[in-house]
């Protein structure tokens, strides 16, 4: 850390239970409840739509819920005003004031609790040198990139050392490079304060990148709470395993052989779910990651493997990987990743069989929305 940062204040524990918001009879939010612990990085995840950014507002104190309650270090906040949560903010549209100077914006929050201005000066000056604008005070807004204002943002936020850090789409405005570079920043600067963060995002690299914990929300529900590896290798359901990464789903009963009831091939159920339960009678979701899946000519894959019959329909270059889109005859659409460096050996409308080790899947539970089909994601 550099010697001129702000001291480190660890962050505030955070209680979310059993937290409820309707809107005319919709749950926006259902039930939620996580343990965040003092110090960690959450971000809550979730496509459009999902309660994720209901949930942030709340605890922020810009809507109130319907039930539930919510503790910082055991104080509950539910009935406290935002401006008095001891709480920092950071959005999209970074909300700065394009008339004032850098350090006239960062130091904002410090003039409305009336700090000095000898404290205010050093409280700026620590703040931007944490988000490595040390020289920047004096500019103005409108003379910044994207990411300069970001960080300016950032700044901002931390400047009255909040113990809960909340981001909303802190990175949805920025090109892809500098939200690769700004993901980084902001992990370290969190860790380095000892901060809570609370982040939103529908971006699930971002939050694979950045988090401790990740939160996924489905129509207001919450689908899995855990760690980015455990939510990508052991997904609680056939959400999560859509929703996280790129998949091949299949769902159905299991057969007394070990496979699944599945017209277009064999697909072998491992015998125990992610969390080491038995797999038992009711349906489940086998999911293979597309990286892992083969390609052959039909009746050439390997009878110990996991095979299903389908028609090539596109091949996408894709970078270093090359994505080949298999459509089975049931209509559902099937992915393989190659090696782009190799020459592909496929083409469109050639008929194909998938095939994968049976060892290469994860069997998860099927949510009560979903139905039995086969199915690739791609978020």
């Amino acid at each position: 850390m550099s010697p001129t940062a702000p001291p480190r204040a660890p962050g505030a524990a955070l209680s979310v239970r059993s937290i409820t918001k309707r809107y005319g009879g919709t749950p926006a939010v259902d039930d939620v409840s996580l343990e965040v612990a003092a110090g960690e990085f959450v971000t809550l995840l979730g496509a459009s739509g999902s309660g994720k950014t209901t949930l942030l507002r709340i605890i922020a104190g810009f809507d109130d819920a319907d039930g539930g309650s919510l503790l910082l270090d055991g104080r509950e906040l539910r009935s406290v005003p935002v401006h008095k949560r001891d709480i920092g903010m950071v959005f999209q549209n970074y909300a700065l004031f394009p008339h004032l100077s850098v350090e006239q914006n960062v130091a904002y929050p410090l003039r409305m609790r009336r700090l000095s201005r000898a404290e205010r000066q050093r409280r700026v000056a620590e703040a931007l040198e944490a988000v490595r604008l040390p020289t920047f005070g004096r500019r103005r807004i409108t003379q910044l990139s994207g990411g300069q204002q970001q960080r300016v943002a950032l700044a901002r936020a931390i400047v009255s050392r909040p113990r809960l850090l909340l981001m909303d789409e802190p990175l949805g405005a920025l090109d892809r490079n500098l939200r690769d570079a700004l993901q980084l920043e902001i992990s370290r600067l969190s860790r380095e304060l000892g901060l809570t963060v609370i982040n939103v995002t529908h971006d699930q690299e971002e939050a694979l990148t950045m988090s401790d914990r990740i939160a996924l929300l489905d129509h207001g529900r919450l689908v899995q709470f855990a760690t980015p590896d455990e939510l990508y290798h052991r997904p609680a359901d056939d959400t999560a395993a859509a929703f996280v990464g790129e998949s091949n789903l299949f769902r159905g009963a299991v057969r007394g052989d070990g496979t699944l009831e599945l017209a277009e091939g064999i697909v072998f159920s491992p015998p125990t779910l992610v969390d080491g339960s038995p797999v038992g009678d009711a349906a489940v979701a086998v999911m293979v990651r597309p990286s892992l899946v083969d390609i052959a000519e039909p009746g050439r894959a390997p009878e110990a493997h996991s095979r299903v019959d389908g028609v090539v329909r596109g091949v996408v270059y894709a970078g270093d990987s090359r994505k080949v889109i298999v459509v089975t005859r049931s209509g559902a659409e099937l992915i393989s990743r190659e090696d782009a460096a190799r020459p592909t050996r496929v083409a469109v409308d050639q008929h194909v069989t998938l095939h994968w080790d049976p060892r290469a899947s994860v069997v998860t539970r099927v949510s009560p929305d979903s139905h039995s089909h086969a199915e690739s994601t791609a978020s």
